[in-house]
């Protein structure tokens, strides 16, 4: 008799992936349901940034502390997902410059390694960008391919037992007698066939349809989409992580992506966050911000223009405002509902970090005494998910 816990994870990006391997590390068995393939919500459609913090260190610290840390692991952790190739954040005006004092004193209290350059010196680095570049920072940027590190988790859980199911969308979940969710129906999109996976403990990792998954149990998770646009050009003109000096805001950073670069990206609210439109004064406005960076994007042909909408926090803040850390909600003492718990927020930077979180309170619940292993142990080789 198979007396390992059974864990059912509703979503299947980042943190989905994520926590599938640490809970299967733990000894549980784990279920993966995903309405798509592999990381085809926010996840798959992420600009690749693997974050040092310097975004946040200002506005944000809790999230660039989180930022540091993880960045640090995955860089050992997933080393064939990872190009570290560091990034800059440059100063094209006064007021950027002023805001560098701001930044230089946030990276040091977050414990994020920065290093002040003159113009002279960013313009040796990188020299496709805007000559009347004023100073900066150098800082422990990274680039990830999303579709690797989503599959390196998932082939880790795989490779310990882990089931994924892609292209099963859950329709409703499964309930006891006593109003214990005990699992979730789903039906297979390929065949219309529907069937009902059984769990000990059930997680929403759906993030930015946490809110619509959680309303299945008849409850409210205040998940605010909120999507950016992003832009890809035809070119690499640059070879690290092009961040703009000043408080976060449209079009500020620009990434490069094997031949590429993509420059993001907005921010505005939503209430669905399927099939949001791009429109031509988005994609306009990520031009004009990408050439005020790097001048000879304004003659290099567009690859793309596409959107991720954000899983972020609601409260009494809105868009930029929103913390971009995360929230675990324990059910059971916030609402009254045993066996459901729901992760949200955060970033693809933090995936790991959120995924021993919840794996932490889901050993407490179902009285589990297994540490989380993740930060120490490399990733598997991703080819794994498809044997």
């Amino acid at each position: 008799m198979d007396t390992h816990p059974r864990a059912l994870i509703i979503g299947a990006g980042f943190t989905g992936c994520a926590l599938a391997y640490d809970l299967a590390q733990r000894g549980f068995a784990v279920t993966v349901l995903e309405r798509g393939e592999i990381a085809s919500g926010t996840s798959g459609r992420t600009h690749g940034l693997l974050h040092s913090g310097g975004r946040y260190c200002v506005t944000d610290r809790e999230a660039a502390i989180e930022c540091i840390q993880e960045n640090r692991i995955l860089m050992r952790i997933a080393k064939p997902c990872i190009e570290a190739n560091g990034g800059l954040f440059v100063a094209l005006s006064e007021s950027d410059l002023a805001y560098g004092e701001l930044f230089e004193r946030g990276a040091q209290a977050c414990g994020i390694p920065i290093e002040k350059l003159t113009p002279g010196e960013i313009l040796r680095l990188e020299p496709g960008l805007n000559p009347d570049v004023l100073g900066g920072f150098s800082v422990p940027d990274a680039v990830f391919d999303p579709l690797r590190l989503a599959m390196a988790f998932a082939a880790s859980a795989v490779k310990l037992g882990a089931h994924f199911y892609t292209f099963h969308e859950v329709l409703s979940l499964h309930f006891d007698g006593r109003g214990r969710v005990i699992g979730a129906q789903a039906v297979d999109r390929h065949r219309g066939s529907q069937e009902t996976y059984m769990a000990d403990i059930t997680i929403n990792a759906t993030g930015a349809w946490a809110g619509i998954v959680a309303r299945l149990a008849g409850r409210n998770v205040p998940v605010q989409p909120t999507p950016g646009v992003m832009v890809a050009y035809d070119q690499r003109p640059t070879q690290r992580v092009i961040n703009r000096l000043c408080v976060p805001d449209d079009g500020d950073i620009i990434i490069p992506q094997r031949r590429m670069v993509v420059i993001g990206t907005t921010s505005f609210e939503v209430n669905d966050p399927d099939y949001i439109p791009v429109t031509d004064e988005q994609i306009q406005l990520m031009q004009n911000c990408a050439v005020q960076l790097i001048p000879a994007l304004a003659g290099v042909k567009i690859r793309g223009a596409y959107m991720s909408a954000r899983p972020l926090i609601a409260g009494m803040m809105s868009g930029r405002s929103l913390s971009r850390t995360f929230r675990c909600y324990d059910h059971e003492t916030e609402d009254n509902l045993t066996g459901f718990i729901t992760v949200t927020g955060g970033k693809a930077t933090t995936c790991r970090i959120m995924a021993e979180i919840t794996a932490d309170l889901v050993c407490q619940k179902l009285g589990v005494s297994q540490t989380c292993q993740t930060a120490e142990t490399p990733l598997a080789d991703y080819h794994l998910y498809y044997q």
